[in-house]
């Protein structure tokens, strides 16, 4: 089996897991990473951070956007840009106001709001399909957050569920690797 194949059999093996999760174990297990995060070094000194719009089956870090506008923090989150297929960070003032739709239905900025840097964000949260024991990240095949963290000075963790993190992940020379993983019951730093 060449790297491709054992990608896909593991994005199979994992969405086959997540489909096992309810609704209210999901905000459980959500609330609880919320908990772990809030608690990290990473997270009480970045003064910005990328956060991500969960879609179904991911970890819900959202609630904690409330929490970063409350304690001065700058928020931002990926918005595709068609012209190089690539996602930016772009800084949000007001999430009630600030987002609409992306190309694959997650809120993201609007136009009007700012491109913030890479190299001045203090925290990205990557979401992804699995992530491993060594700061490997599986994600859905396109390379987005890969590209984001190529130019990263910050911190990048991965947040999933516990059931998304598996001894080893394959990977090819442009795969990131991340600096830590929350999970609802773990922090993993390397």
């Amino acid at each position: 089996m060449n790297i491709l194949e054992k990608k896909a059999a593991l994005r199979r093996l994992i969405s086959s897991q997540l489909k096992k999760i309810d609704a209210s174990q999901r905000e459980l297990y959500s609330a609880g990473a919320r908990a772990r995060l809030s608690s990290q070094p990473v997270w009480i000194n970045a003064r910005s951070v990328l956060f991500f719009f969960p879609r179904k089956d991911e970890l819900d870090l959202w609630p904690m956007v409330k929490t970063a506008f409350a304690s001065g923090k700058r928020v931002t989150l990926p918005r595709y840009e068609p012209s190089n297929d690539t996602y930016q960070p772009a800084e949000i003032l007001d999430p009630d106001l600030d987002l609409h739709p992306g190309p694959y239905s997650i809120p993201e900025p609007v136009p009007g709001c700012a491109v913030f840097p890479v190299n001045q964000l203090d925290l990205v949260l990557v979401p992804g399909v699995a992530f491993d024991v060594l700061g490997r990240r599986l994600g859905r095949g396109k390379g987005y957050y890969d590209r984001i963290l190529a130019t990263l000075r910050g911190v990048s963790c991965g947040a999933g569920f516990d059931q998304q993190v598996v001894s080893e992940i394959p990977v090819a020379p442009h795969d990131a690797c991340l600096t830590c993983i929350l999970t609802p019951t773990r922090w993993f730093h390397f």
